[in-house]
């Protein structure tokens, strides 16, 4: 009869994330993971096999997340550009909720599965933005240049303020 996983594998994911986030890429050590979860280093080489499995397994998790994230994002939001800065606005606060940071992943897109993945959710993310922005070819077009803009906030939000506002640049290309 198999063990029943007092700490599932979701968890150790949220947890491998946020060493990453915290500390960088060789944070997530099995000794550290050991220690933030509970669960003994022999459980976790069992159970992923070594430290990078481990970490590539979090990330997927992550891309996974984010999906999904999207999906409650688009839910809420209208098939306009005012939706557009809705869907992002709603999707900035549940990828700050969850702790699943697009930009957490970026440095690790040397894998070609994860970049293959990360490929997936950007184009998921454009289609959903430019069915509010415009139709067709212009839409994907604004599309990616929203969501460019938006990737750039992200990342350089805490180096310095807001710069700009993506309700303003929705509005200058639409």
């Amino acid at each position: 009869m198999p063990r029943v996983k007092l700490v599932s594998d979701l968890e150790v994911f949220a947890i491998v994330r946020g060493l990453i986030a915290a500390s960088g890429d060789k944070a997530p050590s099995f000794g550290a993971v050991s220690r933030a979860t509970g669960l003994a280093g022999p459980t976790l080489v069992q159970r992923f096999g070594s430290q990078d499995r481990m970490v590539h397994a979090a990330l997927m998790a992550g891309w996974d997340a984010l999906d999904h994230l999207i999906g409650q994002a688009e839910a809420e939001a209208d098939l306009s550009p005012k939706g557009a800065q809705a869907l992002l606005k709603s999707l900035t606060g549940l990828v700050a909720q969850e702790g699943v940071a697009p930009a957490l992943f970026a440095a690790h897109l040397r894998d070609t599965t994860l970049r293959g993945r990360a490929t997936l959710w950007r184009a998921r993310l454009e289609q959903a933005l430019a069915l509010r922005l415009a139709p067709g070819e212009k839409g994907q077009e604004l599309a990616s240049i929203v969501f460019s803009a938006w990737q750039g906030q992200l990342l350089w939000q805490h180096a310095g303020g807001k710069g700009f506002r993506i309700k303003d640049v929705i509005k200058r290309l639409t």
